[in-house]
Formats: C-alpha cells, sequence, structure tokens
C-alpha cells in the first residue's frame, strides 16, 4: 500500500503508478477526501517496493497483513469503523444511512404470486424485491424453480411495477449473462462462495453482487471470496451473514446458528456493506423477528427476509417464510430498534 501525501499532484500519482506497473504489478488508486492510496496487485514477495518510497508525493509505503487488501479497511478511504461505502442498487443505496431491507419469496411460483408479493413487499417498507428463479437444492428431487427466462421477466415485471430494485441468484455460470439482463443486484449463494470461476466471471459483469457466507466458512474465508470480486475490478459488494452449522449433537433447534458476532467484526474489518439473512439462519418463522431485531443492533446494513402470500403452500422452505402482514411488523420493530440506537 502506497501512501501518497496529501499535497501529492496528480502527475506525482501517474508517475507512481507508472513505476508500480514497471516491477510487473497491478495499481489501484484509492482517492480520499485528505489523501490518495495506491494498491500494488500482485506478487509483492518477489519485488522490492522499497524504492517507491523516495519518489515525490509518497508519504509511506506500508505492508498489508491480511490477505483481503483491496477490501481492507485500513487500506481505503473508508478508515473510520463507521463508514461503509454505499453500493448502489437501483436507486437504492445499501449501507448508506438507513438500513435496507431486501424481501420476496424463496422462489418465484407464479407471475400472479411475484406481482402480489412485490404490492406487499413495497407496503411493508422493504426497499428491493427478491426471488428465486434458478435454485440450488441439496436434492435433485426438489423444486429448483422455474429456471427460465420468463420466470426473470415476471420478477422485473413486478419489481417495475412497483418500484423495487430486484435481486436473484445465479446457481452457475451458464446462467450469468441471462440474469445480468434482468437483476439489479445478483446473489452468489451459500454453496457458491468458494465457486472462485463463478465469483470472477460474475464479478464482470459490473452488476452489484450479493455475496452470501457458505456455513461452513471462517470470516476470513468470506472476505477472501468477496477479495476474488474485488480482484476483478468490482467493489460493489454486499455481504450477507447467513448462518453457520450448528456446533453439537441432538436436536437442532435452528437451521443453522446465525453468527451476530460477525456483524461488527466484518464491518471493523471491511469497507463493504454487511447485511443478515434471518431466514436461513433460524430456518423457522417464528424467530425472525428477535434474529432481525438483534441485527441491526449489531450494526447491520440491512437484512433480507423471505416472504410469502401463503408461507405454507410455498414450495420451497414454507417454515422460514413470513407473511407480508408480518414483515411489516418486523420492519417496524427493527426501525425502532435503528432509531434507539443510531439517531
Amino acid at each position: 500500500m502506497i501512501i501518497m501525501s496529501a499535497t501529492a499532484t496528480g502527475e506525482q500519482i501517474a508517475r507512481v503508478v507508472a513505476e508500480v506497473i514497471k516491477l510487473h504489478l497491478e495499481p489501484l488508486v484509492i482517492p480520499g477526501a485528505y489523501r490518495s492510496i495506491i494498491q500494488t496487485v500482485g506478487d509483492e514477495g518477489k519485488t522490492d517496493l522499497s524504492s517507491l518510497s523516495s519518489l515525490p508525493g509518497v508519504k509511506e509505503v506500508a505492508v498489508i497483513e491480511v490477505p483481503y487488501r483491496l477490501i481492507n479497511r485500513e487500506c481505503s478511504s473508508y478508515a473510520n469503523q463507521y463508514d461503509t461505502m454505499p453500493v448502489k442498487v437501483g436507486g437504492i443505496s445499501v449501507g448508506g444511512h438507513y438500513p435496507i431491507y431486501i424481501a420476496g419469496p424463496c422462489a418465484v411460483e407464479s407471475k400472479d404470486q411475484i406481482l402480489y408479493t412485490a404490492a406487499g413487499v413495497m407496503k411493508a417498507g422493504a426497499q428491493i424485491l427478491r426471488g428465486g428463479v434458478f435454485k440450488p437444492r441439496t436434492s435433485v428431487h426438489s423444486f429448483r424453480g422455474l429456471e427460465s427466462e420468463e420466470a426473470l421477466s415476471w420478477l422485473a415485471a413486478a419489481g417495475r411495477a412497483y418500484g423495487l430494485p430486484i435481486a436473484t441468484e445465479v446457481r452457475g455460470e451458464a446462467q450469468i449473462e441471462l440474469v445480468a439482463k434482468y437483476a439489479d443486484l445478483i446473489q452468489i449463494g451459500a454453496r457458491n462462495m468458494y465457486n472462485q470461476d463463478l465469483l470472477s466471471k460474475v464479478a464482470k459483469t459490473g452488476k452489484p453482487i450479493l455475496l452470501k457466507r457458505h456455513f461452513g466458512a471462517s470470516i476470513e474465508e468470506f472476505l477472501m471470496a468477496a477479495e476474488y470480486i474485488a480482484a476483478c475490478g468490482n467493489t460493489n459488494i454486499i455481504l450477507c451473514e447467513r448462518g453457520i452449522v450448528p456446533v453439537g449433537k441432538g436436536r437442532n433447534y435452528t437451521r443453522y446458528t446465525l453468527d451476530i458476532s460477525a456483524v461488527p467484526v466484518i464491518r471493523k474489518e471491511t469497507f463493504l456493506p454487511i447485511i443478515v439473512d434471518p431466514s436461513h439462519a433460524a430456518g423457522r418463522r417464528d424467530l425472525i423477528p428477535s434474529l432481525s431485531c438483534a441485527a441491526i443492533a449489531a450494526g447491520a446494513s440491512g437484512l433480507m427476509i423471505e416472504c410469502h402470500i401463503n408461507p405454507d403452500e410455498a414450495r420451497v422452505d414454507a417454515k422460514q417464510q413470513v407473511t407480508l402482514i408480518d414483515l411489516g411488523l418486523i420492519l417496524r420493530a427493527c426501525g425502532g430498534v435503528w432509531r434507539s440506537l443510531y439517531e
């Protein structure tokens, strides 16, 4: 990390960039309000960077100790722990001052279902509509979404009808181009967090990306997955904590264990916004209100909650989807928590 002085000129920055390129490294200039930082990407272990410290305008050449250097808070203009880089999804900023709520069914089941849901999502106070068209499932015999462009068009039309940007998942590389044609926010699900080729190819669409933590991943592994996306030049990344595998044997009272501590830890480590998915963590609709409020209290930039016009008849994850009326109650409760702590 090459830290430029506050008085460094554009010509001095350009010269440092040229010298970095000569060393067969890729420079990434990060402008700031008070100083600019030039990140070097590549195998620095084989390169002597000490000569750069004597260039005009250079204040310091520092070694980054963590492997996720592109999204690391200390290496950015968002050095304050409470600053988050807003990610634009349509006309919505995720990571801004107010929490943002993403809501919708686990799967798009019909044109009418997603249209009615969109109306309820907007009325409840959520700002982004979600819906799965390509669903990764444990069993090949389970419903894996409608898997069609027509279903994507229904989702997009429902979003437009009620002024909601849409989020949907890419299950594999074959769907990237099609999903990018419709989605405002592309989701990479927990199972694909380790799929480095998929991460890189989705990053190159230039679309904002919602990256979910794998249920067996450490926080560092989670952030390194985001680093793969950032290394392709796309830092429009929203992280999503969705629960990790429960510890111990015996009866499982929840589907996963929500790692609420991951929220403040990740906020300290990176400037990327982090939201929480209480639906997948709980696997039970009765726990979603409490987990949602806890996530907002911990400092999450928002929530993603699954809801359905008739949850008991949902074709996927019926037990964890809330009604549209309950969605409104949950979001109002979360708003109260946020106001009491942050206003």
